[in-house]
């Protein structure tokens, strides 16, 4: 929510008007003051409350910006814990998912690879339809549905993402239930690090169990069965990890704070797909479902909870680059 600075004034009572009399008045002499003795009386200011100055340009100190809380900032209360749960996650990414994600890009031909991707992202656009019509986003909602309807048929299931060709030209769009929530005015609360998950808050957390609720409504239980759900999942890691390993180490490698890096670009990318859906922040939407197409400047380091002054500004001049979406 924004806040802003506030000055509060002091206004003067009205003075009391004595009634006229019918006696002269003798006027009183004004007091004699001493001017090399007594100071002069202090002169009355209006009362203001401070103003807060933006951390971007703290620096200047020619200029005061008012600012307000940052809506992609959330709080990070178990930050040991989740710390701690992100060193284990990088530490088994570098001994198996990394490397066997990346021995199914270089082993695995690119036709059927873009073919699994197109299918595990096929299976989401119900997800995606019915949070662009909670959004009131009719348009898109129309066109997901097409785009389900083309891919599913002629497209063999999704292997081939017909509907974006230029016959059709309908692009795809990640939604999801976290999204509407958002969109709603829902605060993300907490942000947390979790094994399997990877950056997520109580919000989206919620938003992305809810979207996995919907595959056995639009696919049928049979969805959820091992047999199904086991592959999938497994493809899914791969194909995810392996499409942002360049980010990925943009964002963690030789940096003083990678933790800081993912919390940070996590939060402002999923606040920039709310911002989006409210018609904010256009050219800087891409979905987090996909890897970034352009650079991706983080804003800042937020601030570790046990200590009271901010951090500094991470780097960021490459793309960086999100760990599991939910």
């Amino acid at each position: 929510m924004l806040t802003t600075a506030t000055a509060l004034a002091v206004t003067p009572l009205p003075q009391a008007v004595a009634p006229p009399t019918d006696r002269p008045r003798t006027p009183t002499p004004a007091p004699q003051i001493d001017t090399r003795t007594t100071p002069p009386p202090p002169v009355s200011m209006p009362v203001s409350m401070p103003v807060p100055i933006a951390r971007e340009h703290a620096e200047d100190q020619g200029s005061v910006t008012v600012t307000g809380r940052d809506p992609s900032n959330a709080p990070d209360p178990i930050r040991a814990l989740n710390l701690q749960a992100f060193k284990a996650t990088q530490a088994v990414d570098d001994a198996i998912v990394g490397p066997i994600s990346m021995a199914y890009k270089r082993t695995v031909p690119s036709p059927f690879r873009q073919g699994v991707h197109n299918v595990l992202y096929n299976l989401r656009e119900p997800v995606v339809f019915v949070n662009f019509v909670l959004q009131h986003k009719i348009g898109k909602a129309a066109e997901t549905f097409a785009r389900f309807a083309l891919n599913s048929t002629i497209g063999v299931l999704g292997i081939f993402d017909m509907a974006k060709r230029k016959t059709f030209k309908l692009p795809r769009r990640s939604n999801g239930f976290a999204n509407t929530l958002g969109f709603y005015g829902v605060p993300s609360g907490p942000f947390m690090f979790l094994p399997l998950v990877g950056p997520t808050t109580v919000r989206d957390l919620f938003g992305g169990a809810l979207d996995r609720a919907i595959l056995p409504i639009a696919f049928g239980k049979r969805i959820t069965k091992p047999q199904f759900a086991v592959p999938f999942a497994v493809l899914g890691v791969l194909d995810h990890r392996a499409e942002f390993d360049e980010t990925l180490h943009t964002l963690h490698d030789n940096v003083p704070d990678p933790y800081a890096n993912t919390r940070a670009f996590y939060l402002q990318r999923r606040q920039a797909e709310i911002d989006h859906l409210r018609g904010r922040n256009i050219s800087n939407s891409s979905p987090m479902s996909e890897a970034p197409k352009g650079p991706i400047r983080l804003k800042s380091k937020y601030p570790d909870p046990a200590s009271p002054n901010p951090a500094g500004p991470a780097p960021a001049d490459s793309n960086p680059s999100p760990t599991p979406n939910n």
